[in-house]
């Protein structure tokens, strides 16, 4: 609304009557609405990040369930890493029966100077020791009953992390393996 200075006229101005000048206003209630659909519009038509997931290869279920022979593989590409409680890991090179050289089981924990910096080192050696870069390492995970789930999905990030070409997820124990898991758990 526009006031009038209803006033002197200032002397000398010759006494007319000027109106002040007001401060333009702005309604903003429609930008406020549009801002507010492009809002809705972009929520509804964007897409979110789906989360990312390992690839996991089980077996088909199968009700005629057949008897398939042990895959039999090079002891010098294995590597068996058994699971523990409190982030303790032992492992071992070849087989627990017939140990590689320097192969004896040996306790150690996750993180890049634990069983990243032993799986890098293998990963590295075992193409070298077969003559074939082919032949890549194969690591065996055999988490026991006293291991957490965080377990199983950190030594699966460090196979991720240290590249490792093969490796299988094993719930059986030989009964040598299971004196480790209970030396390990205690």
């Amino acid at each position: 609304m526009a006031e009038l200075n209803t006033g002197d006229s200032g002397g000398g101005k010759g006494g007319k009557v000027r109106s002040k000048k007001q401060n333009s206003k702005v309604d903003l209630t429609a930008m406020v609405d549009l801002a507010f659909l492009l809002i809705t519009f972009f929520m509804l038509t964007t897409s979110l990040s789906k989360p990312q997931s390992m690839p996991l290869g089980l077996p088909a279920k199968d009700d005629k369930v057949t008897k398939i022979p042990p895959v039999k593989t090079d002891q010098r590409r294995t590597v068996t890493v058994i699971l523990g409680e409190g982030d303790q890991i032992k492992w071992f090179h070849g087989l627990l029966a017939t140990p590689e050289p320097n192969g004896a089981p040996k306790t150690t924990d996750y993180g890049k100077n634990g069983i990243r910096k032993i799986l890098l080192d293998r990963v590295a050696s075992i193409p070298v020791v077969m003559g074939d870069k082919e032949k890549g390492m194969i690591v065996i995970i055999k988490p026991t009953k006293k291991s957490t789930y965080k377990n199983l999905v950190d030594i699966l990030d460090e196979m991720a992390i240290c590249k490792v070409p093969t490796y299988a997820i094993v719930n059986e124990f030989t009964p040598e393996e299971n004196k480790l898991a209970e030396e390990l758990n205690k």
